[in-house]
């Protein structure tokens, strides 16, 4: 029988649970991930062969969700899973990002990691297991990495920092956070939060690698045990394809005065990204052209020599950038560590919509649009929380021709959405209540020009669209992601990255936030962590670049727009009782649908009451209210009505106190012929015709529910005035007979 192997962790008040040997046993790796109630199985498999002809590390990481997981079916007609949501390919980057600098540069298998999650603990995020589990199934398989890593979320109540909080902790917790590491140093950093200052988010920060570096050990004895029983794979080796000593020499030697004199003609002449690009694959593709030429006879019998010919190229490129800003302070474009590229915004760009704004940083330039819509609008979410709806949504868009390229538009990539979600979560804590402001809100953000941090020119375009909008947001919030070139002690960190310098450097960490403090916070670098001291530094020089931007975007608009745009719906909302809510809707929705058919708004009518009216036209949302407040107002007793006389019987008059609407008849009551006036009344006609006018208080109901009118009470109250602030609904001089 198979050996399995089980070993647990005690973990902030709960197991860590790691298995192998029991499930997926073709899989390179695979481990089952138990936390709590949440049980994740994660496998890491690699290709037989390495892939020809590419000058990358082909790594796919899928996160499979599973409905059953959450004791859900999914919706729709199809009642499987389909393509993975929103939620899922933002965890897949989660566990990807972390492990992805891990794996040795030239390894040319692809690799593939699959993590299924199969139970869902609320209280447990599935995503952080995931990683965990990443890691120790790829320690145990063949496939080489410099790991293993652990991961834990953050939180922040009362100051202190939580690790792994529970469902309640989290929506207390003013910090969401999740950090991944090695037991030296930090790999990954992901973070939404409201205003949390520079020093407390780096004390949690700090607080999560303390944690990880024991996983990390625990990983370390689940590999040895598993070694000892069968259970871990020796690693593959890697091949490496090298030139020979004297042609990368040679190389070297054309390339460096070369691409010296490039990068600083560049500088004193401002090249724009485009030419600099230009300049450097010409110098790169004459390098290549003359080494061949006088290795001629080892290029025909190793045709990969002109690849890595143009790799070495490419490295003296990497180095000779990375050594002007460690010893001259200086950046291909002329600027320090510390400065940004010139900064313009416009808004009220766009004719018709209802906010937009134009964010143009250096070579970056973004276009972000707000929409405003009906609380019907919100995005309805299938997966495997308990949320199941959100307001407010950002799209991020990046076209092809935003980096001069001509390829055809595919649906949004993994890219694509985890930037989006970026500047959703920077934005999000400053957007008012649905109690306030019961809007759904879309951002959408057209990349239209890039050279770097394109996300964080998203959360600048976003703020400023917002207020042009008239969204009366708690803070404007503005983003920079910030660069680090390292070498042993030497240490540089950039703000303001443009693209090259994310390229050839070692870390991209976006950073947004208010004046107050931090919103949402991103870390990848390309080397083997970072510790307390930089990322110290570099929260500090955000801090100070954030502040300079929202201060160049307060110059443009210094606060949200009192007005909505014209073209913006105006909501109207109001609270019905629950069970008022089938009067307004009817049989088959026939009363709804004939409201909205006759003024043209929306409504949105939610379980506890409150109902939203969304109108283009002011009179026409006015009508609307009037309509749904009068098929749900109640007759009060002891107030008094003007109403209209309907019929007449021997017995008294039935009186509309509350007209009718949209064809339908209101609420009536009788005023019995003892009840039409003092003293003793002969016949009805007497006293009221049928269309009359009259006043009449509601004095009750009878045992059938029905209401009870009379016009002698309410003549007498407002005669001595015994019961002061009742008075008729609608104000007449005095009752009109009908002729």
């Amino acid at each position: 029988m198979q050996e399995v192997l089980r070993k647990a962790l005690p973990l902030a008040g709960r197991e860590l649970v790691l298995e192998t040997g029991r499930l997926a046993r073709q899989a390179g790796g695979a481990v089952l991930v138990q936390y709590g109630g949440t049980m994740v199985l994660v496998t890491a498999t690699a290709s037989a062969e390495p892939r020809e002809g590419i000058d990358f590390f082909p790594l796919t990481v899928d996160y499979e969700e599973r409905l059953y997981a959450a004791g859900k079916i999914p919706g729709g007609f199809i009642k499987r899973e389909g393509k993975p949501s929103e939620k899922a390919i933002l965890s897949s980057r989660l566990i990807d990002r972390p492990i992805r600098p891990l794996f040795p540069k030239t390894y040319r298998r692809d690799v593939h990691v699959v993590a299924t999650v199969l139970s869902v603990d609320q209280d447990c995020p599935p995503n952080v297991a995931g990683i965990i589990g990443a890691s120790a199934a790829l320690t145990l398989s063949d496939i080489p990495f410099n790991g293993p890593i652990g991961a834990v979320a953050v939180g922040l109540i009362g100051g202190q920092p939580i690790i792994n909080p529970t469902l309640q902790q989290d929506e207390e917790s003013q910090l969401h956070l999740v950090v991944a590491g090695t037991a030296e140093a930090i790999m990954m950093v992901e973070a939404g939060a409201h205003e949390v200052p520079e020093d407390l988010l780096l004390e949690c920060i700090m607080a999560g690698h303390e944690e990880i570096k024991r996983i990390v050990a625990f990983i370390q004895e689940f590999h040895e045990e598993a070694r000892a029983l069968g259970l871990a794979k020796e690693k593959q080796e890697v091949t490496v394809v090298e030139l020979l000593p004297e042609i990368e020499e040679r190389t070297r030697e054309l390339a460096a005065p070369r691409l010296q004199e490039i990068i600083r003609r560049g500088i004193q002449e401002r090249w724009n990204k485009q030419e600099r690009e230009k300049q450097f694959k010409a110098c790169k593709d004459a390098i290549v052209e003359e080494v061949l030429a006088s290795y001629s006879e080892v290029a025909e019998e190793q045709p990969e020599v002109a690849k890595l010919v143009g790799d070495v190229v490419t490295q003296v490129e990497k180095e000779i950038v990375r050594k002007l800003i460690l010893e001259e302070g200086r950046r291909v474009d002329g600027r320090g560590p510390e400065d940004i590229r010139p900064i313009t915004c416009e808004v009220s760009v766009l004719a018709r919509t209802h906010g937009s704004a134009l964010f143009t940083r250096g070579e970056t330039q973004v276009l972000t649009v707000a929409t405003l819509g009906s609380i019907s609008d919100e995005q309805i979410l299938d997966d495997l929380g308990v949320e199941e709806s959100k307001r407010y949504m950002h799209h991020y868009n990046f076209p092809p021709y935003s980096v001069g390229e001509a390829r055809p538009i595919r649906a949004p990539g993994r890219r694509e959405i985890g930037h989006g979600a970026l500047a959703e979560r920077a934005l999000e804590p400053m957007i008012p209540p649905e109690e306030e402001f019961p809007y759904a809100i879309r951002l959408v953000s057209e990349v239209l020009s890039s050279n770097g941090s394109t996300s964080m020119a998203s959360v600048c375009g976003s703020t400023l669209a917002l207020m042009d909008a008239g969204v009366p947001i708690k803070a404007p919030v503005a983003g920079v992601a910030m660069g680090l070139v390292k070498d042993g002690d030497k240490v540089a960190v950039l703000t303001d990255i443009q693209g090259i310098e994310d390229a050839l450097g070692d870390m991209d960490f976006k950073v947004a936030g208010t004046a107050r403090g931090i919103t949402a916070l991103q870390m990848d670098i390309k080397i083997p962590g970072i510790d307390r001291s930089i990322l110290t530094r570099a929260l500090e020089q955000a801090r100070q670049a954030r502040l300079y931007i929202l201060a160049k975007m307060m110059e443009v608009l210094p606060e949200p727009r009192k007005e909505l745009s014209p073209y913006a719906p105006r909501m109207l909302t109001t609270v019905v009782d629950t069970d008022k809510i089938r009067d307004i809707i009817g049989p088959g929705g026939k009363v709804i649908k004939k409201i909205i058919e006759e003024t043209g708004v929306e409504i949105d009518i939610e379980d506890d009451g409150r109902v939203f009216i969304a109108a283009t036209d002011p009179k026409a949302g006015e009508r609307a209210l009037q309509i749904i407040e009068a098929l749900t107002r109640d007759v009060e007793v002891g107030k008094i009505y003007s109403g209209r006389v309907t019929r007449v019987t021997d017995f008294g008059a039935f009186v509309e106190v509350i007209p009718g609407v949209l064809g339908m008849p209101g609420k009536e009551g009788l005023v019995h012929i003892s009840q039409l006036a003092e003293g003793r009344v002969g016949r009805v006609e007497e006293v009221v015709k049928e269309g009359d006018e009259i006043l009449v208080k509601a004095i009750g109901f009878d045992p059938q529910g029905r209401l009870k009118l009379s016009r002698k009470e309410a003549l007498r109250t407002l005669e001595d005035g015994s019961t002061p602030g009742r008075q008729p609904s609608r104000r007449y001089g005095r009752e009109r007979r009908s002729r």
